[in-house]
């Protein structure tokens, strides 16, 4: 400890040259490669801006081997993310195989009108990711179910995800069920229900802006005749709601507070369960097991194959294979190397004290409320982006400005509700934070192409500036002051 004292903090210069190093080399990757940046190019550019900050470091007294150990224990604190991802692409492997997505599709073709597609998609995330308490899972579930559903009726995949995407986030960031509304109330130790009641107030105006913009961006113009498409679904995968179990499974784990990974897992091998049931000669076909291998093995080949690699459909009608190709274990390995390049960066930014350097300065000039929440909300953003994690975002910035609110006079709830209202939509929002790399390879669509239209992630912060503003004049107009 007394070394790391005598070390010559950063100078601003140098605390902003690795963050915008990063943000210059994504930026450029997105340029060059579009969406293909996130295969590849992406991760370069981000091992190259941690290279960066390393000689930063290094330059400041930090030991190479001390800034490894950083980048490590950074790494290791996103296994879990890392670990739900495996998850996730399994799930989706099963639910392809054993026709729980195209069932999930069917009845979607058969219900949601497509005139108001967006608006019904963003409504019924928010109400499923209200009632379990995780946008993750509500992506990886109904979500998927939503984006082959936009897919079949020939709708736009960025604002299907933005949609999907704002009805997610709203529930993550209201539910008393989610463990990031739990984390920013007890980082500024404020009682749950009274943080969800201020930040449901903020995020239930987000919500219905959202709800009226995706109203208004509509669906399929004109009449949409899915009678074709919903026939061949049938004859193919011969839907029926025994489809739905692994679907309620998940839901129901989720209510039960199990842990995301385990609830995800269990869903997909009840996908591959499912499968071998309904439909033993789809598995065996897919398995392609010699012929000495015995019926059962074969099965288990087949359910194995698709939570590893995914499924491969070859029913010969080509909506229906490439609405159920997809999936596997090995599809979310570049989102995983997205996500170990993304935290050793963050890693490395936090030892060397890149984020202690920036938002100090910001404090200090924080004057009024609206100011503060203002330095607040900017402070939440440059730490997503710098260390990729949703959790630090919420901790680290409520952590440094709880003295300044307190010295000021505010409310506890003022804190955590403008946390709450900022760190975890706009988590979402960051092609390389770990929630933007798990959406972008869940819902198959890059995150700056949904990212204008996830319209609640957008709003929800601004509306708490909003918000601080509105307390600020009310406290002038009771002659306190703000």
């Amino acid at each position: 400890m007394a070394e790391q004292k005598t070390r010559p903090p950063l100078s601003l210069i140098e605390a902003i040259i690795p963050v915008a190093s990063l943000i210059l080399l994504v930026g450029l990757s997105y340029y060059l490669f579009k969406d293909g940046g996130a295969d590849g190019p992406n991760q370069v550019g981000m091992a190259v801006a941690t290279m960066i900050a390393v000689f930063l470091g290094w330059r400041r007294g930090h030991t190479l081997h001390e800034l490894s150990d950083a980048a490590v224990a950074s790494v290791s604190s996103g296994i879990g993310a890392i670990f739900i991802l495996f998850a996730v692409g399994a799930l989706i492997g099963t639910w392809a195989m054993s026709g729980t997505l195209v069932t999930m599709v069917y009845y979607g073709l058969k219900i949601l009108n497509p005139a108001y597609f967006y608006v019904s998609a963003a409504a019924i995330t928010a109400a499923v990711s209200v009632g379990i308490g995780s946008s993750w899972t509500t992506a990886g579930t109904v979500g998927i179910g939503l984006m082959g559903i936009s897919d079949a009726m020939g709708l736009d995949r960025a604002i299907t995800a933005g949609a999907i995407v704002s009805g997610a986030y709203f529930g993550d960031t209201v539910s008393p069920l989610s463990d990031s509304a739990n984390l920013a109330a007890g980082a500024a130790d404020v009682d749950l229900y009274a943080h969800i009641r201020r930040t449901g107030l903020i995020a239930g105006v987000a919500l219905a802006i959202a709800l009226v913009a995706f109203w208004f961006a509509g669906g399929a113009t004109g009449d949409v005749d899915a009678s074709y498409k919903m026939a061949m679904l049938d004859g193919d995968f011969h839907i029926s709601l025994v489809l739905f179990l692994p679907l309620f499974l998940v839901v129901a784990l989720a209510l039960l507070k199990v842990r995301p990974f385990t609830t995800i897992f269990l869903g997909a091998l009840a996908g591959g369960l499912l499968a071998a049931i309904v439909a033993p000669d789809r598995v065996e076909a897919f398995a392609e097991a010699d012929k000495h291998v015995p019926t059962g093995l074969a099965q288990v080949k087949g359910v194995w194959e698709a939570l590893a690699r995914g499924y491969v459909s070859t029913t010969g009608h080509p909506v229906v294979d490439q609405l159920t190709t997809r999936g596997g274990m090995s599809s979310m390995l570049t989102t995983v190397w997205l996500v170990i390049a993304a935290f050793a960066f963050g890693g490395v930014a936090e030892r060397i004290g890149v984020l202690d350097r920036l938002i100090t300065p910001i404090t200090r000039v924080a004057k009024s409320t609206v100011s503060l929440v203002i330095a607040l909300v900017v402070s939440i953003l440059a730490t997503g982006i710098a260390t990729a994690d949703q959790y630090l975002a919420i901790v680290l910035p409520a952590k440094m400005f709880k003295r300044a609110f307190e010295d000021r006079g505010h409310p506890p709830v003022l804190l955590s509700s403008s946390v709450g209202a900022s760190a975890t939509p706009t988590s979402a929002l960051i092609p390389w934070n770990s929630c933007g790399a798990y959406l972008a390879a869940t819902l198959g669509v890059a995150t700056l192409s949904y990212a204008p239209y996830a319209v609640f992630n957008v709003a929800n912060p601004l509306l708490a500036i909003a918000a601080a503003c509105v307390g600020a004049g009310a406290m002038r107009s009771r002659g306190l002051k703000a």
